[in-house]
């Protein structure tokens, strides 16, 4: 009988550990957005619920058991983006890393080398390296390619005035997937007015997937590389590849986040 009690008393704290480090996560994930009051609210109607059960409140706890399933809904729709961005950040953990593809460090070179030349010629560039999430969505919105990645094919996709050079071109492992890609504009009010679209549409993909991007300026010249929901400007040849080695560190020169 104690071994029991033993057992059950072990299986109950393990369920109020698990419930508590998800409510956390759960609240770190929302904190500082738009979120944290539609959570609040959410929370209040759980704990009527809750008190309505209990004191046999027979009209409200009708009500509220009708509307359960509505909760699911709206509690979906309301935090999809913040279930979307935990559920990516679950996948790029290290336990599931082994079992992704990545960029070959030679891709990078060739990256690189292509990036060099166009900012030269301030010839505007956009340039995605997949990492762990997917980017089907966005391949699919522009030409399959599916070429091998050189510094000659990156360069000629972006000459001026050619079909595909406005667009994003999507990297994955050591193929060019797709070019003329069409990415969202990030709405981050902090950013200077003085980007244009190739660097909006850089940092959206940075705050929305692990994707890494690069950037060069048609006006400028100028080196960008966008990751992690940030944007780094102003690179020259050698600091670019050194942020493309460190963010992918599984290839020889890398080094870790």
């Amino acid at each position: 009988m104690t071994q029991i009690l033993g057992v059950n008393f072990a299986l109950a704290l393990l369920d109020i550990s698990l419930l508590s480090i998800l409510i956390y996560r759960l609240l770190l994930l929302i904190r500082g957005t738009r979120a944290v009051q539609m959570f609040l609210g959410l929370l209040t109607i759980i704990v009527l619920s809750i008190a309505a059960d209990w004191l046999a409140l027979g009209g409200l706890n009708w009500l509220i058991s009708n509307l359960k399933t509505v909760w699911v809904v709206g509690f979906l729709i309301l935090f999809q983006p913040e279930l979307r961005r935990g559920l990516a950040q679950i996948g790029r953990s290290r336990l599931f890393a082994r079992f992704l593809h990545g960029t070959r460090f030679a891709v990078l070179g060739e990256v690189v080398k292509a990036v060099e030349e166009m900012a030269e010629e301030r010839v505007g560039a956009l340039i995605v390296l997949e990492r762990n999430d997917g980017l089907r969505n966005y391949v699919e919105t522009g030409t399959l390619l599916d070429a091998a990645v050189t510094s000659e094919l990156l360069s000629t996709i972006f000459t001026p005035h050619t079909t595909l050079h406005d667009g994003a071109v999507i990297v994955r492992g050591d193929r060019v997937v797709a070019a003329g890609c069409i990415l969202p504009l990030s709405q981050n009010p902090r950013l200077s007015q003085s980007l244009g679209t190739r660097h909006r549409a850089a940092l959206w993909l940075a705050e929305e997937t692990d994707a890494v991007v690069v950037v060069v300026s048609e006006e400028t010249g100028g080196i960008s590389i966008a990751a992690e929901g940030k944007l780094v400007r102003r690179l020259d040849e050698g600091a670019l590849r050194s942020e493309l080695s460190r963010r992918f560190p599984s290839h020889p020169g890398g080094s870790e986040d």
